[in-house]
């Protein structure tokens, strides 16, 4: 491993997608906005920067290509990237870290007005339906024969996550425009969905609920 060099998961998040394939800087780019971008967004920050780091820690190999004078450098995996990649994936994982904007104003809502959260309700749903617009778009390419044929098994996998995902806040959203619709405009004193907070408590998967 190079000095001063730590893979991080991000690194072996690139590193994975060489394991199918060697990419131009381009095509990762491309790759990685597609498809690692939607659930590891840090990913799409260190686009230029993981392949280089790759290489110094010898797990990754870059060759420079010329058309005319533009310069095209394409990364593949080595047999130690390989090996380290593998060796991760059998490693216990970290939990779900989820980041919504959206959320936080939902949660700070009591100090602003009800209109501003339908807005912002209404902004969640919209979000939601434009990512199950992309989760048919990207499955009606996979059923038409579409890239990577060979990893499809695993692709359903995370596109049916995903999938529900978007589904499980739209609908929450429609549950949420309808409980902040019958509100007083005065966020004071607001009622509470005591049926909602007893669907909450009854998911108990210990059964303390």
């Amino acid at each position: 491993m190079s000095r001063g060099q730590t893979p991080t998961t991000t690194s072996y998040a690139t590193l994975g997608l060489l394991a199918v394939q060697p990419w131009s800087t381009y095509e990762l780019t491309n790759q990685i906005r597609r498809s690692l971008a939607r659930f590891w967004p840090r990913a799409s920050s260190k686009l230029y920067e993981e392949p280089r780091k790759l290489v110094a820690l010898g797990y990754a190999s870059a060759e420079t290509h010329y058309q005319g004078r533009r310069r095209r450098t394409v990364y593949s995996i080595t047999p130690e990237g390989r090996h380290a990649l593998g060796a991760w994936l059998g490693t216990t994982s970290a939990p779900p870290a989820m980041e919504s904007e959206q959320l936080l104003r939902v949660f700070l809502a009591d100090q602003g007005t009800r209109d501003d959260l339908l807005a912002t309700i209404a902004a969640t749903r919209a979000w939601a339906r434009e990512q199950a617009v992309l989760d048919a778009a990207i499955a009606r390419e996979h059923l038409a024969g579409g890239p990577f044929p060979e990893r499809l098994a695993v692709n359903t996998l995370v596109g049916r996550y995903l999938s529900e995902v978007s589904e499980a806040t739209e609908r929450w959203a429609d549950w949420a425009s309808e409980v902040v619709g019958a509100w007083p405009e005065e966020m004071t004193e607001l009622p509470v969905d005591a049926d909602a907070l007893q669907l909450i408590a009854d998911r108990d998967p210990g059964g303390r609920g």
